[in-house]
């Protein structure tokens, strides 16, 4: 096997992990935004990223499609469940949307994370075609990783001032 061969194939393999990590995504949260009251900006900034999240996935199809071929159906339904299950052991605390915040905080940085490998690893193979398509989907995740970290004070606050107005269950989306 050629090193441009090892590249190609490390670089579906890339694409497709992602591919089952925007699933995940989708599946940890399409439940939060179902469940917030609230706190409508962030309800509003989570449906933003879901249609941008789509947006990526669509995109990784299309990368994948170049390649001949396209995400695993097994990654994809592995990950969407362990987000659903993320969500639902979530929504059973009453401090949830502080919980999400975090979850969401680090996952965004997981998904930057492996967007700056897969460039790395299109660069180095020769994949200049994809290069467009994945710093797109970076900005989108650094984007919402920098909204998240600027809001989560006004969370923070907001959901310290319900829990004072009416304990926990009050508080939680």
């Amino acid at each position: 096997m050629t090193n441009q061969d090892v590249l190609r194939e490390l670089f579906i393999v890339g694409l497709k992990n992602a591919h089952a990590v925007e699933k995940q995504a989708i599946s940890i949260m399409t439940p939060q935004v179902s469940r917030i009251e609230n706190y409508p900006e962030v309800a509003d900034r989570l449906r933003l990223h879901i249609d941008e999240t789509n947006g990526q996935i669509a995109r990784l199809d299309e990368l994948l499609a170049s390649f001949d071929t396209s995400g695993s159906a097994l990654k994809d339904m592995g990950l969407s469940m362990s987000g659903t299950m993320a969500a639902l052991a979530h929504s059973v605390a009453g401090d949830e949307i502080i919980k999400n915040s975090f979850a969401n905080y680090a996952f965004e940085h997981f998904e930057i994370a492996a967007y700056k490998s897969l460039l790395v690893m299109a660069e180095d193979g020769g994949f200049t075609n994809a290069t467009p398509a994945l710093k797109q989907s970076l900005g989108e995740e650094e984007d919402m990783a920098r909204w998240i970290d600027e809001h989560l004070p006004v969370v923070t606050r907001r959901y310290a001032s319900l829990y004072a107005e009416g304990g926990s269950m009050e508080a939680k989306v």
